[in-house]
This record gives C-alpha cells, structure tokens and sequence, in this order.
C-alpha cells in the first residue's frame, strides 16, 4: 500500500511539472508571436509610413499579448486550488489571487480603451470643431479619468466587493487627508479647477516671477512649465490660484512690443520718428506677425542725460515671437539709424580739476608732516 501511495505521489509531482512545462511553452510562444509581429509592423512602417496606424496597431499587439498571458494563467490553474485561496477580505468579500487578476483585466482593458479613443476618435471630434490645444487636453484628462473611474467600480463590484463597505474607509482616508495631505488634497482640487476653469491651459505662455515659459502640461498635482531656457518647472496647481500670474495667451494673442532708443541732442526728432517706423515697415515684409492694426506709434519719452529718449511700440500676433522679432527690429533700427547718420549716444561724465598754487600745496604737505 505504501508503494502505491509513494508512486501516486510520484506521477502527481510529475503532472504537475508537465503541466508547468506546457504553460512555459505557451507563454513562450505568445512572447515570440508578439516579436515577429512587431518585426513586421517596423518593416510595414519604413516601408509604406503609415505611422498613426502603425502605431495602434503595435499597441494593439501589446494589449493582447498581455491579455493573452492572463487569459493563459486563468484557463490554465483554473482548477489550482491556490487560484481561489483567500489572500484577505474586504467586508464579506474573500479576495483570491482569481479575483485579483479579474480585477486587473478589468481596470486595465479600461485604461487601454481610454488612451485608444484619446488617439483615435477624440482628434477627429477637435478637428471638426476646431478645438483649440488646451480644450483638447481637459477633455482628454477628464474622459480619461471618467472611463478609470468606472471601471474601478465595475471591478470592485464584480468580485463581489460592497461599495457601502467602503464608506468606512473613505472615513479615514478624509481624516487622514484633513490632518496630513492637505496640501495634496488642495493642489488637487486645484488642478480639477484649472482643467474647467481654464484661467491657463496647456499651450499658454505665462511669466511667473519674471520668468517666461510655456505651459507643457497640467496634472494632477502639479503644472509643468517650460521655461525660454528649455528648462521645466514644476508648480503647484494651488499657485495659479492664489498667486498673481500674467497670462500672454489668455483671451487675447496679441502683444505689445516696447523698444527704448536714445540719440543725440543734435538729432531731427521728426527724422528720428520716421527713422523708426520705416523700419517696422522694412521689417514687416519679414516678420509677419507685426501687426498693421494697431499701428506702430514712437513715443517720446523723455529727455535724458545724455540722450533724447524716445519708445518704439509695436504689436505682434501672439507672444511666442517675442524675442525673434524684438531681436530683428532692433537690428533694423541700428542699421536705419545709421543710414540717416543719426548719432546713438553713451552716457559721459566730464571731470573738472582745480588748480592749487605751490604756496597752499606746500602747507598741506607740512601739515601732513
């Protein structure tokens, strides 16, 4: 009896090396199915540089070859009484390594389905309508987010768990967040309150403290802004709402250009003014984002010290050319104010010396002695 009972054990421990071996090899062979079908799809991409669809499809080979392996471990240690052994439990609710794994095919084929409907019908919608950047973006994060959400609550409520359960444990976690994570908790609503309200938006350039940057993206604690320097900044969301931050790109594009020059006294003051603005129209043909309308107007400043101070205003399209066309029509003026001969001068100081006779000179000496 021994002997029968010594060799059963014998042929169960080795079933259940086969049946590992098998489950081996079939996750080896989805592996390499995954690599020579994205072997193929790099080929298809160099070759016909259908890019956008190339690149669902790669994903698409992605998402089923992941599914394929959870799909593969369920069907196969179906009947493993490990699959169903109660890791804890939430209310009433055992929680097994099988409802976990449903758990997470669930969220995750949500996650997935998300970012494909972000890449493939949502920009058909913004072009239609002709959405501009930061609407795209809102929309994106709160479709994105919707989708998660629910399917956290489908997933929860598939294996079984009580959403009333939860109530306790949303309990502590507003205790916890009212006495530790108030700052989390405050740039968070913050952020929920920059996605509607919209007061920036991703594509904004913003100055913050003096420092000029773009606004690259807006999550869901903090704002990253790209700085002129290609430098990123990262903000919290609740400083948008309670600090002062300018705003070039809100409402309206356009911006106004000051340029400060000075001549000499000796200059034409009308020669001056038609200097300038001959050379905002030579620039114009150039740089199109100058506006005719409002027309470029000199101001006359002030006089100085050493110079008649006088101010170029100009505007401009929207505010990302700034530097490029201030560059250039600083350019033009020099070279406009030199054809006319039109002298720019540099501040001068003249120092007047006294003369002192041999006689005081020589008793500073002996006093000195």
């Amino acid at each position: 009896m021994r002997k029968v009972t010594d060799t059963l054990s014998n042929w169960m421990f080795q079933q259940n090396w086969v049946r590992i071996g098998e489950f081996l090899l079939l996750c080896l062979i989805i592996l390499s199915t995954r690599v020579v079908l994205r072997v193929l799809l790099n080929r298809l991409e160099t070759h016909h540089g259908a890019k956008r669809w190339i690149h669902v499809l790669k994903s698409l080979v992605n998402w089923g070859t992941f599914y394929a392996l959870l799909v593969l471990i369920l069907a196969y240690f179906s009947s493993s009484k490990w699959m169903f052994s109660r890791l804890f439990t939430i209310g009433k609710a055992e929680i097994s390594p099988f409802v976990v794994i449903i758990a997470i095919l669930i969220i995750s084929f949500a996650n997935r389905s998300a970012v494909l409907i972000k890449r493939l019908m949502l920009p058909n919608i913004y072009e239609r309508y002709q959405f501009d950047i930061g609407l795209r973006y809102t929309l994106d994060r709160v479709v994105h987010y919707s989708i998660v959400v629910l399917a956290v609550l489908i997933s929860l409520s598939t294996v079984g768990i009580n959403l009333s359960t939860l109530t306790v444990f949303a309990g502590v976690v507003g205790v916890g967040i009212g006495f530790g994570m108030q700052n989390i908790a405050s740039n968070f609503i913050s952020g929920l309150i920059i996605l509607f309200e919209r007061p920036i938006k991703v594509g904004d350039r913003v100055m913050i403290k003096n420092v000029v940057g773009d606004v690259e993206r807006i999550n869901m604690r903090a704002t990253i802004v790209k700085t002129l320097e290609n430098e990123h900044i990262i903000i919290p969301n609740s400083y948008f709402l309670q600090e002062q931050v300018v705003n070039r790109s809100y409402g309206d594009l356009t911006l106004r250009l000051t340029i400060d020059i000075g001549v000499s006294y000796d200059a034409d003051v009308d020669e001056v003014r038609d200097a300038l603005l001959t050379a905002v129209s030579l620039e114009r043909t150039h740089s199109p984002e100058i506006l005719q309308t409002p027309q470029p107007f000199v101001n006359f400043q002030a006089y100085g010290d050493s110079s008649l101070d006088f101010q170029l205003f100009v505007w401009i399209s929207h505010s990302t050319a700034q530097i490029e066309v201030s560059s250039n029509l600083r350019f033009r003026v020099w070279h406009e104010l030199a054809r006319r001969d039109i002298e720019i001068p540099f501040p001068q100081r003249d120092l007047h010396i006294r003369s002192i006779d041999d006689e005081l000179l020589t008793k500073l000496r002996e006093s000195r002695q």
